[in-house]
């Protein structure tokens, strides 16, 4: 399944944009520093300076409500870019709008209307419990009394939090903060939130949790929300549409599915057979990957994979047969293999 359950996600009207980014390059300096006590003296005084560049131009425009996938490998981009969109970066040159204000201006008005989540970052206090940052949280964004406890309360509810609300963040489970951490964030019902790698290290049963509650978010008040993830089960089951982003460069901005239809040009077929047969005529209808019997793995082109199945169901003695996409991390990193 590619669209997960993203087909109940709020479609949007795509004039209203309310991220546009054009031509956007962020570059750092960065000191490169010779091995050894001679190179650590030599770089202090006459330091070699290099340019990295970590965005290179890239441009895309989200409209008001998408949820998007923004995936690539580790030092593609995702991160510096989610920093210039909520503020925290200045870029180097290019035009960015986030709802109508320029990030790194950090007006009150554009501060008190995002969030942004990170998987390895905190905002709650380690020795205090968690509702202490709520309420601290309430004043610094100004909520009133009224929408405060509304808001608190529908988070609490759908994050299942309420019995640990009083307890010590340091003595929670990382799974258990991370849902804190969202309420901590969404308290202000932001109408912009930045989510990166909100799963990671989370076990099976938490970061489906984490998912639930993104895709419900996302459906109640139909917020923009981009969200940069390793975990493709997160991309799978939340977005219709991905940017694809390595080396500061975009490689690719649509739909899942086109992604797949665009990179993935043939289909697995597993056959477990019920008796014997003669394996070479697998060979005539696909090329043959593994044969380990009963069962025998084929590769075929995309487009005939419907009549290979049914021409090995009519011509074999089958028990069983299965159709497979290839995994989406497999698609991505053919994705970056053809950007080097």
């Amino acid at each position: 399944m590619v669209d997960g359950k993203t087909s109940g996600v709020y479609n949007t009207n795509q004039n209203e944009r309310t991220v546009i980014v054009k031509q956007l390059t962020k570059n750092f300096e960065v000191i490169e520093k010779e091995k050894g006590l001679t190179g650590s003296i030599r770089s202090l005084f006459s330091p070699a300076k290099k340019t990295v560049k970590a965005l290179k131009n890239i441009s895309f425009n989200i409209a008001k409500g998408e949820l998007i996938g923004f995936i690539g490998p580790n030092g593609a981009g995702k991160t510096t870019a989610l920093k210039v969109l909520s503020g925290l970066l200045y870029p180097t040159s290019g035009f960015v709008q986030v709802i109508n204000f320029q990030p790194w201006e950090k007006k009150r008005e554009y501060l008190k209307k995002i969030s942004m989540v990170m998987g390895q970052k905190t905002q709650l206090w380690w020795d205090l419990p968690a509702i202490d940052t709520f309420e601290l949280n309430q004043k610094i964004y100004e909520i009133p009394d009224t929408e405060y406890e509304k808001n608190l309360k529908e988070l609490i509810d759908l994050l299942e939090v309420g019995s640990i609300l009083k307890r010590q963040v340091r003595t929670l489970s990382l799974g258990q903060r991370m849902r804190l951490e969202l309420v901590a964030a969404l308290l202000h019902r932001p109408e912009v939130l930045f989510l990166d790698e909100p799963t990671i290290g989370l076990d099976v049963v938490a970061q489906q949790r984490m998912r639930d509650f993104i895709y419900e978010y996302n459906r109640r008040h139909k917020a923009t929300i981009i969200l940069t993830s390793h975990n493709m089960d997160d991309v799978v089951n939340l977005t219709r549409r991905v940017i694809v982003i390595d080396n500061g460069e975009i490689f690719f901005d649509g739909p899942l599915r086109k992604l797949v239809t665009d990179y993935v040009k043939e289909k697995t077929i597993t056959v477990n057979l019920s008796g014997q047969t003669d394996i070479k005529d697998f060979e005539t209808i696909g090329q043959v990957k593994k044969v380990k019997f009963p069962e025998v793995v084929l590769v075929v082109p995309r487009e005939t994979a419907a009549v290979a199945s049914a021409e090995i169901l009519q011509s074999f003695p089958v028990s069983d047969l299965t159709v497979e996409e290839e995994k989406l991390e497999s698609i991505i990193q053919r994705v970056f293999r053809r950007s080097e």
